[in-house]
C-alpha cells in the first residue's frame, strides 16, 4: 500500500519510518466505544495490523465498552494493544485498593467503575468503600484483568516503536523501566533519540497529529473532543487513517 512521504526531518537524523509492514497506530481512546469501532472495522476490512498506546479506559462513558470491543477484534485481526498509565493505576487499584483507590478516581476511574455498574461510591469515600468497590470491579471484570496484567508496555517493527508516555531517549527501547514507559520521560520529545528509531506515542494530547524529531504524538483527547487519532504508518510516510 503506497503512502506519501510528506515527514519534514525536523532535524531528526535518520530514514524516513519503515515498519516491516504498514500499520495502524491508535491514540488514547478513554472509553469512547462508538469512536474506536469504525476505526477496528476500517483496519479488519483492509487486513492491516493494528497497535493501540494505551489508555483504553477512564475519563470517557464506555471504558467497559472499549474492552470488549478490543477483545471481539482480537480474533479479527493482529491487535497489539499496549499498556498505558491508566490501566497501571487500575491494575493498582486491584491489587491495593485502599492505598490506590482515591488516586485513581481522582485519574477518572469513578467512569470506568460506573461502566461496569458500581455507580454506588459516595462523594467522600471511605477505605471501606474502596475495597468493596474492589471486589466488584474485579468480579465483574473478570477475565479481562489478567489480559490487562499481559499487555506490553512497548512494540517496534522496523524503524517504528510505539508506546504509551514516552521513553529516555539516552536507552535503547529494550532497556527502559515500565515507568517511563507508562508516565513518561521528561527528555522524551525534547532530545531526539541517536538510534533513528521513530517513537509513536499518546498520552499528552495535542490539537492533531503531531510529527517532530522523531516523535509521532497522536493523543487527540478523544474523551473530550470528539476525536481519536488514528495513523497509517508505511515505509517512508504516515497519514491519517
Amino acid at each position: 500500500m503506497p503512502l506519501p512521504d510528506h515527514l519534514p526531518p525536523f532535524g531528526f537524523d535518520a530514514a524516513p519510518p519503515a515498519p516491516d509492514r504498514p500499520f495502524v497506530a491508535i491514540g488514547d481512546v478513554h472509553g469512547r466505544a462508538d469512536l474506536l469501532a469504525p476505526v477496528l472495522d476500517r483496519a479488519a476490512a483492509h487486513a492491516l495490523p493494528v497497535v493501540l498506546v494505551g489508555d483504553y479506559i477512564d475519563h470517557g462513558p464506555d471504558s467497559a465498552g472499549v474492552l470488549r470491543l478490543l477483545h471481539d477484534h482480537a480474533g479479527r485481526i493482529d491487535l497489539t494493544c499496549l499498556r498505558g498509565n491508566h490501566e497501571d493505576l487500575l491494575l493498582r487499584f486491584l491489587r491495593r485498593p485502599r492505598k490506590m483507590g482515591r488516586t485513581w478516581l481522582r485519574y477518572g476511574g469513578r467512569t470506568t467503575l460506573a461502566s461496569y455498574g458500581i455507580t454506588d461510591l459516595p462523594a467522600d469515600i471511605t477505605l471501606a468503600d474502596l475495597s468493596r468497590a474492589r471486589y466488584a470491579l474485579r468480579a465483574a471484570m473478570g477475565a479481562t484483568v489478567s489480559w490487562m496484567q499481559s499487555m506490553p508496555y512497548w512494540w517496534q517493527s522496523g524503524n517504528v516503536a510505539v508506546l504509551h508516555a514516552g521513553a529516555d531517549p539516552a536507552m535503547p527501547l529494550a532497556d527502559q523501566l515500565p515507568k517511563a514507559m507508562a508516565w513518561g520521560h521528561p527528555d522524551f520529545g525534547v532530545v531526539p533519540r541517536r538510534d533513528g528509531v521513530w517513537c509513536v506515542h499518546g498520552h499528552r494530547i495535542v490539537p492533531r497529529l503531531a510529527i517532530r524529531d522523531g516523535v509521532m504524538s497522536i493523543d487527540t483527547g478523544a474523551w473530550k473532543t470528539g476525536k481519536l487519532c488514528a495513523v497509517l504508518i508505511g515505509e517512508g510516510g504516515v497519514r491519517p487513517f
